[in-house]
């Protein structure tokens, strides 16, 4: 009646409440329905805590959590608990806030092109999307990281105005990167789901790569990468050649030891003879 499975009391059906209210009423309590909802809401939000404490904050993985449902719960209701607990704490997590609500940063991009007619970089997503009405950002933190991205972009600038291989139209996703840290592989930030670098950049478009120490430091990276690549080959190869040895080696002596086996049996059975 009154599932854990809501991330708070106010989420709570008002049918819930009414049900369990008329529960409460067969015992002919002189007390008013808001006194009931609310001791009813703290004793809610006990027993949840509870429950958390007991089982959720494990340090065990979310299936084993999932499998291990409290005695008199619903199998649906816990799951749906602990989905949402997890989402509670991958919120807590965030380091900002966005003032994006519940809009994707790809449909914001979207009414600021329409209204300015002109593609919405990444860096100007970001400047859109974490700042208040007053156009203060959202959190001092906030407030570091434009200023960090500002520096960055007049650094681009100022090569870009000497290398004429510095394409300033596609350099945003690199200082976001460099100020931010690296995305997951093949994401493309403040552009929705499913958005690649490809995508939104197109095929023949390039990303800036610095020449000098940090192109072969790149260079040096890939190189490594490739040895190490080649050594676990020559391993696997060498494993699996041992493994392959080994197997003949069995059956050859499987062979020899049925053979002598047989001989043996022939030469009982001609002395019995």
């Amino acid at each position: 009646m009154l599932a854990i499975n809501y991330e708070s009391w106010h989420h709570m059906p008002d049918s819930n409440k009414n049900q369990a209210i008329d529960n409460i009423k067969r015992f002919a309590l002189e007390v008013s329905d808001d006194y009931i909802k609310k001791a009813l809401g703290k004793k809610w939000r006990n027993h949840k805590s509870t429950l958390e404490k007991l089982y959720f904050k494990k340090d065990i993985s979310l299936k084993e959590k999932l499998r291990n449902v409290p005695p008199r719960m619903l199998r649906y209701q816990w799951e749906d608990a602990d989905r949402e607990q997890v989402g509670t704490s991958s919120r807590q997590k965030q380091k900002f806030t966005h003032t994006a609500g519940s809009r994707s940063f790809a449909s914001v991009a979207k009414a600021e092109e329409v209204s300015f007619v002109q593609k919405v970089g990444c860096l100007q997503l970001f400047e859109i999307t974490y700042r208040k009405k007053d156009r203060s950002p959202m959190t001092s933190e906030v407030g570091e990281i434009m200023e960090k991205l500002k520096e960055k972009k007049a650094e681009y600038e100022a090569i870009a105005s000497t290398d004429s291989s510095v394409n300033l139209e596609n350099i945003d996703n690199r200082i976001i990167t460099e100020v931010l840290g690296p995305e997951r592989y093949g994401h493309l930030r403040f552009q929705g789901s499913g958005v690649t670098l490809t995508q939104y950049f197109g095929s023949g478009s390039q990303q800036y790569m610095p020449s000098g120490s940090q192109a072969q430091a790149e260079v040096q990276r890939l190189r490594d990468q490739i040895a190490h690549m080649q050594v676990n080959t020559v391993e696997q190869i060498a494993e699996v050649q041992k493994n392959m040895k080994n197997s003949n080696n069995n059956l050859e002596r499987r062979q020899r030891e049925g053979g002598s086996g047989s001989s043996d049996g022939s030469r009982a059975e001609q002395k019995v003879r």
